[in-house]
Formats: C-alpha cells, sequence, structure tokens
C-alpha cells in the first residue's frame, strides 16, 4: 500500500465515523425531540438547541479532512501517508465515540427540559462537557498533521 492510499484511509475513516457518530446520536435526539414536541410545541427553540448538538462531532471531521487532504500527494512515501493516518486517529475514535455520548446527554437534557423548560440553559452545560473532548481531539490532531 502505497502512502497517498494510507493517508486516504486515515482521511476517509475520520468523515466516516465523526459522522456516522452523529448521524447516530442526531436520530436519538430527534426522536426524543420529537415526542416532547408532540406535546408542546412552544418548547422547541429550546430542545432544538440540546437536540443539534451532536452534529459538530461530523462537522469537525469534515474539516480535519480539507486540512489533512492537503498533505496528501501522489507517490508519497507509506512513512508519510501513515503519519497523516495517526493524525486523523485522535478525532476520528473521541470524534465517533463523543458524538454517542452527547447525543445519550442530550436525550436525557430534553426530556429534562419536557418537565421545566427553565432549566434549558443550564441543562445545555452536560452535553457541551462532552463536546469540550471532541474539541481537543480536533486541536490535536490538527496540531499531528
Amino acid at each position: 500500500m502505497n502512502g497517498q492510499t494510507i493517508a486516504l484511509l486515515g482521511i476517509a475513516l475520520c468523515v466516516l465515523f465523526c459522522g456516522t457518530g452523529s448521524a447516530l446520536a442526531l436520530f436519538k435526539t430527534g426522536q426524543v425531540a420529537s415526542g416532547v414536541l408532540s406535546e408542546d410545541g412552544k418548547k422547541f427553540a429550546k430542545v432544538l438547541i440540546l437536540a443539534v448538538l451532536p452534529a459538530t462531532q461530523g462537522i469537525y471531521g469534515f474539516v480535519l479532512a480539507i486540512i489533512a487532504s492537503g498533505g496528501v500527494e501522489a507517490g508519497m512515501a507509506a512513512a508519510e501517508g501513515l503519519k497523516i493516518l495517526m493524525a486523523t486517529l485522535p478525532l476520528t475514535i473521541v470524534g465517533f465515540t463523543s458524538a454517542l455520548f452527547q447525543g445519550l446527554t442530550s436525550v436525557s437534557a430534553i426530556l429534562a427540559v419536557a418537565k421545566d423548560e427553565s432549566i434549558s440553559g443550564k441543562l445545555i452545560l452536560f452535553p457541551a462537557m462532552v463536546e469540550t473532548y471532541a474539541i481537543l481531539a480536533l486541536v490535536i490532531s490538527i496540531m499531528l498533521l
């Protein structure tokens, strides 16, 4: 396997895992948000913010792919391709897992908003804390590139 193929594999896996994690999490938050809104449509704005939070990991994967693809060249050495693959791994793994767990945390927050919408501002903190690790992984992956 040549370096270009190895690098493209790392980039593709990052986009695939980050996007899949976000899609699965958004599926779950969308389900719960739909149920809450069917009972009280006035909570839309508060529920929407919590429901879309897990989308960011997919965006981070896309951004890293654009940045990393600038280092991919035809005929590059396998070692250079391996460096790009390794640099994408932090976001690939943390992006996927943090999206899933952020989705679960957002689901809990959405259900709490269903009971008391006045605490929605406080509840956003919990899924945002999970987001922190995706941001840290993105920064590390960019630094490694």
